[in-house]
């Protein structure tokens, strides 16, 4: 594996969780990057002792960059809610560098996560048709011609890197999905009717504001130009933060918490620059399906006791 030392900046979104904070930050510290840009939420104002946990985690990371490091600190003094604050920081970003890593809170890495994104930043920088690098892989079997990393639909986002280029395409206003054609665009490659059904739902309700996600509208934003993401051929990111306190990642206990392998060195990149249909079509059945309406009225009851 490349030696310790990271070129490539990070940024590490984060909010009121410290214990979570500190074992993914305890990795970026590991890859020791040159620039850490720190994104962080501020508290809402009807939860008491919520502004506490921010102040921790924040102290969290600032006590703990013991590395040459430039910290560049992006700090919300309200809560602007995870779609707001998320696209605003990345956006921030970018207006400083030209590619980044990003984590959020509750993603831990493996160790080769950052040398991944690192080589596929270098190598993909002028390519339009890839429009970000992702690091958790749900695919059920490594591409059959041993590349570490295939091309895919889906831009995976627990664990991910991209660049100025492709970030600058970000549409919050989801203007691809108010016009009938161009939604129909969109979804045209996916054959499955309940995936279909799934992606329908998912940006209707973010549009409408039932959604408070950055993720669908970064979706939505790469499938309007038919963008790629390239995707380690094993799981890469590990996402821990399912649970009640979780905001949305609750929903899909296949993926919750899945264990990460190390890549090999030197990476071994495929011969051509296109998505795999089969891989595709089982993440979609694994991780694009709505639950049985029983389930999301348990789980909305949960959410509202909680």
């Amino acid at each position: 594996m490349p030696p310790a030392g990271l070129d490539v900046p990070v940024v590490f979104l984060v909010f009121n969780r410290s214990e979570l904070t500190a074992r993914v930050f305890a990795r970026i510290r590991e890859a020791r990057p040159a620039r850490l840009f720190i994104v962080a939420d501020g508290p809402r104002l009807n939860r008491p002792g919520e502004a506490e946990k921010c102040r921790q985690v924040r102290d969290t990371i600032e006590q703990g960059v013991d590395w040459p490091c430039e910290v560049v600190r992006d700090y919300a003094d309200t809560n602007l809610g995870c779609a707001r604050r998320v696209s605003s920081g990345i956006t921030r970003a970018f207006e400083q560098v030209e590619r980044a890593i990003i984590l959020e809170d509750d993603c831990l890495p493996d160790p080769t996560f950052f040398p991944f994104c690192a080589e596929l930043l270098e190598r993909y920088e002028g390519d339009e048709r890839i429009a970000q690098i992702a690091g958790c892989s749900f695919r059920p079997t490594p591409p059959a011609d041993g590349s570490s990393y295939s091309f895919s639909r889906y831009p995976h986002c627990w664990g991910w890197a991209t660049w100025r280029r492709a970030w600058r395409t970000y549409d919050h206003a989801m203007t691809a999905w108010t016009v009938p054609a161009r939604q129909r665009e969109v979804l045209r490659e996916i054959e499955a009717a309940a995936e279909r059904k799934y992606w329908r739902h998912a940006f209707s309700g973010t549009l409408r504001g039932r959604h408070d996600s950055w993720a669908y509208r970064w979706t939505l934003s790469c499938w309007d130009r038919r963008g790629l993401s390239a995707v380690a051929a094993q799981n890469l990111v590990s996402n821990i933060g399912y649970g009640e306190a979780a905001t949305h990642t609750d929903a899909n206990g296949a993926i919750a918490a899945l264990p990460t392998r190390s890549l090999a060195w030197p990476l071994r990149h495929p011969s051509r620059v296109e998505r795999d249909p089969a891989a595709d079509a089982a993440v979609g059945r694994l991780c694009f399906r709505r639950p049985f309406l029983l389930w999301r009225c348990w789980h909305r009851f949960r959410r509202l006791v909680s």
